[in-house]
């Protein structure tokens, strides 16, 4: 019986001991939660004239996403006939010719299952941009965009629009434009081209980086996930030149919620392997169509917060630089 007791006691030790096993991340190793936000701050400049990029949107019968210079920037899944605006600097890394492509997917408000786009559906751009230090000024609109129609006319005569990709299930479409901001992020010259590796490779050794990232915020690694949300973070306040109060804030957010109880990551599963500003990013993103879900990494939790059970993706993209063999975060 002693004996009997001894082997539970041994395992429940080495099971104890394994779930308790900790990633150790080594990425922005003088990161720490703690001195995250004094660290980012001290690379927030500040100027005379702030300017703030973003595009007005308006769309009809359909859902989308908007990747500006390849990167995700914006998602609509949720409302099939909307308006509204989002702001665009975290994807803009240095003035100059900047890209939107836009992917359009059927979405009508009375019919959830639509599979085709009807002949009304369109999606609109306005560019357009504000001054965070002249806040009195009007916003300054740049260009419009508006998706394509096939122009006919009917047996009276009269001009009919209908939506180029009327009666298909997708369609995407692009167009450049111009931005001048007063900085200038690292972007994505030196880190490799993850394309040109072998996909079945690449995918093994990507699905390894995220098992250990999942682990991170499983284990409530505080001072680690400071450290891989650093550059990303980083990048966002530089581009809309917020404060110190507004860094903490955000921060103090975040770790509320990681802090959560019921914080709980889910299985790493649904999902696909996908490329990113140009290949030099890779994620592993869901192929669930769930509206609540699409768009995002395979990488989240629930948990119980402000009132109710909901989603918190960590949205991680992953990069390997020139030179170097292991993936870091971004």
């Amino acid at each position: 019986m002693k004996k009997l007791f001894y082997l539970i006691v041994l395992i429940s030790l080495q099971n104890c001991s394994q779930k308790k096993e900790l990633t150790m991340i080594t990425q922005n190793p003088h990161i720490t939660a703690k001195n995250i936000v004094e660290e980012i701050n001290k690379d927030v400049k500040h100027y005379n004239s702030e300017i703030i990029y973003k595009f007005r949107y308006e769309n009809f019968d359909c859902n989308y996403e908007v990747f500006i210079n390849d990167i995700p920037c914006f998602k609509q899944f949720r409302e099939a006939r909307t308006a509204s605006a989002f702001e665009i600097n975290q994807c803009i890394f240095k003035s100059g010719t900047q890209k939107l492509t836009f992917r359009m997917y059927p979405a009508e408000p009375d019919n959830p299952t639509i599979e085709k786009f009807t002949e009304d559906a369109y999606l609109s751009f306005q560019l357009k941009s504000y001054d965070k230090q002249n806040k009195e000024a009007e916003d300054i609109v740049y260009q419009k965009f508006k998706t394509p129609v096939i122009t006919s006319k009917d047996q009276y005569g009269n001009t009919v629009e209908k939506f180029i990709a009327n009666g298909k299930t997708y369609y995407e479409g692009s167009f450049t434009f111009e931005a001048t901001v007063p900085y200038q992020l690292q972007g994505f010259d030196k880190m490799q081209d993850l394309r040109k590796m072998d996909k079945k490779v690449l995918e093994q050794k990507l699905l390894a980086k995220y098992q250990e990232v999942w682990q991170v915020y499983n284990n409530k690694q505080y001072d680690d996930i400071a450290r891989i949300s650093y550059e990303n973070l980083r990048d966002q306040f530089i581009a809309k030149y917020d404060k110190k109060d507004y860094i903490n804030k955000v921060w103090e957010m975040l770790m509320e919620i990681y802090k959560q109880p019921t914080f709980e990551m889910q299985p790493l599963k649904d999902y696909k392997l996908v490329f990113f500003a140009d290949g030099k990013f890779v994620a592993l993103m869901q192929t669930n169509l769930d509206r609540r879900v699409r768009g995002n990494t395979a990488l989240w939790a629930k948990v119980d917060y402000d009132g109710g059970i909901r989603p918190q993706f960590c949205n991680r993209y992953f990069y390997i630089p020139e030179g170097e063999t292991e993936f870091k975060v971004y």
